[in-house]
């Protein structure tokens, strides 16, 4: 069976970012922990699902995808800096959990789900980067369709839970947050313990 529209695909890779001898392995899906979707559904990159459409189960595939057909470039207006107090628990600041590195699944104003890292945290603000962690990078992907079949109600559930959540990081058009699963409001009032960060950016 190949691939087309709304069959369920699994798949194994490598994804490399950079050129030449710069590359750098981002990541590994594996036959134990294969990257797994429906396609056409809206989950993976546009030119992603374009590089591997019509291959079949055991198919290699090799191909490279520009930062304008991934992730777009690094925007510098997507970094803010946001009060620390936006970040308190209890009238205290969270610097157990807020710290350089983490990603933090964050929301707008209008309610659209986006993820923030922490770049620094500094004496009265939060610097936090808006792009996606791969903006900006060339994506080298090696690997092979290990199958492609129907969907089961069971794997369409899944498939639709884990939209719900984020992405895998890779080939998804969101990245897996990796933070404490509570969404920190974007310039709404401040209730049930999420923080409002104000910062106005849509992403």
């Amino acid at each position: 069976m190949r691939i087309s529209k709304n069959k369920f695909v699994s798949a194994i890779y490598d994804l490399y970012v950079g050129e030449g001898d710069e590359r750098e392995l981002m990541e590994s899906a594996t036959e134990e922990q294969p990257l797994q979707f429906i396609f056409g559904m809206g989950t993976m990159l546009p030119a992603f699902e374009e590089e591997i459409k019509e291959l079949e189960s055991g198919s290699k595939f090799e191909f490279t995808l520009t930062a304008e057909n991934a992730y777009g470039e690094h925007v510098e207006e997507n970094v803010a800096e946001l009060p620390k107090s936006i970040f308190e628990v209890n009238g205290k600041f969270d610097d157990e959990y807020i710290v350089e590195g983490i990603t933090l699944p964050m929301m707008d104003s209008n309610g659209q789900r986006m993820n923030g890292s922490v770049l620094e945290v500094k004496e009265d603000v939060v610097v936090m980067d808006f792009n996606h962690p791969l903006a900006g990078e060339i994506l080298h992907f090696s690997g092979k369709i290990i199958d492609v079949h129907e969907p089961t109600v069971e794997e369409i559930a899944a498939i639709n839970h884990a939209m719900g959540g984020g992405g895998c990081g890779c080939g998804c058009d969101d990245s897996d947050c990796g933070g404490c699963g509570d969404d920190h409001e974007c310039g709404g009032s401040q209730n049930h313990g999420n923080h409002e960060c104000g910062c106005g950016h849509k992403h």
